[in-house]
């Protein structure tokens, strides 16, 4: 890996940060009156603007430190603050593998990072020998990887996003929203021996907190400081932490609807193998599936009529459906509906 340094952006490095009430002071006190709040209401004070009590539970969670936990405003702040601490505008790039998250895409467009999709290959895993040729470019500061991958579903071989790690000196942003649905292992164990390496996670997904926009990105310390360091200062509301903190305390209740999930995965595949018409699945490890079909648009657009929406992903892969795994009921429903679409 290239030195911090070299990566950060200079402004970065010299920024001097916004220091709020809650830098300043922390602890307990009796009276407050440093921060301008009103002393009435069910939520005047500030937040914990580094979330120590949700970053706690995570390690104990993850099993990893508190210092390599940064808490955003969803994945979505996570990925737009790589782009403000590692890539000046209008000169570094980044890159990604297509088909795949159309957000890392779009944070570059509006931070005005030239970007780069190569594709994924025939089996949707990462080209090694497409990539090969890129990563002495010293203005590629970032290559973001989807694991389990958006929309394909799949996750990416373990050897080639360690591959990757050993090839680019720059950062490597392994996107795991979906991870908790996999029976591969997290990119979290490679953290300790990769200083160039961001895994992003996320409560929307299997912890079903989508509402509340919590996400973090895990990585050692030193990346960590950067993000503390240009977040704003209190990027994620006391309702929200709080919220936050009391899901991760009830695994139970996740491990329960994981399961449920698959469950319901095992059965939706099976059905939707039963129409003639859908000429293809794709193996998933996430909580949806993505499906080939004959006019996949129109169908798309017949499901809408009835109520029923799906995502048509035909702009990345001709032809296709993303389709959540829902309850029960919402499954049966779709079954019935398409079915009756496709008589």
């Amino acid at each position: 890996m290239r030195a911090l340094n070299e990566l950060v952006r200079k402004n970065i490095q010299a920024l001097s940060p916004y220091s709020s009430a809650r830098d300043e002071f922390s602890g307990s006190a009796e009276i407050l009156l440093d921060a301008n709040e009103n002393p009435y209401g069910n939520y005047n004070r500030y937040p914990d603007p580094y979330q120590k009590q949700l970053k706690e539970q995570l390690s104990e969670l993850k099993s990893i430190p508190t210092e390599n936990i940064f808490v955003g405003n969803g994945s979505d702040e996570a990925i737009d603050l790589l782009f403000r601490i590692f890539c000046e505008p209008g000169i570094d790039k980044a890159l990604s593998f297509a088909p795949t998250y159309g957000m890392y895409r779009v944070s570059a467009q509006i931070n005005n990072v030239d970007w780069k999709e190569l594709p994924l290959n025939a089996d949707f895993e990462v080209d090694i020998v497409s990539l090969s040729p890129l990563v002495s470019d010293e203005r590629l500061k970032l290559i973001f990887i989807c694991s389990p991958n958006n929309p394909t579903g799949n996750t990416i071989d373990r050897k080639s996003l360690m591959k990757v790690l050993d090839l680019f000196p720059g950062i490597v942003v392994i996107d795991e929203a979906y991870i908790d649905f996999s029976e591969e292992e997290s990119a979290l164990s490679l953290i300790e021996n990769y200083p160039n390496l961001v895994v992003l996670q996320t409560l929307s997904k299997a912890w079903g907190q989508a509402g509340l926009r919590i996400g973090f990105a895990y990585a050692q310390k030193e990346i960590i400081q950067y993000f503390n360091k240009v977040k704003p200062p209190y990027n994620v509301s006391l309702a929200n932490q709080t919220l936050a903190f009391q899901a991760l305390q009830n695994s139970n209740r996740f491990n329960e609807n994981i399961t449920t999930i698959k469950q319901e995965k095992v059965k939706l595949e099976e059905a939707l193998a039963n129409i003639p018409q859908v000429l293809k699945i794709f193996p998933s490890e996430t909580n949806f599936l993505l499906i080939k079909l004959k006019n996949a648009t129109s169908i798309y657009k017949e499901l809408v009529k009835h109520q029923i929406i799906v995502r048509d992903r035909s702009n990345q892969i001709e032809d296709t459906l993303r389709i959540t795994v829902g309850s029960p009921a919402e499954n049966k429903k779709l079954i019935q509906t398409l079915q009756l679409i496709l008589a």
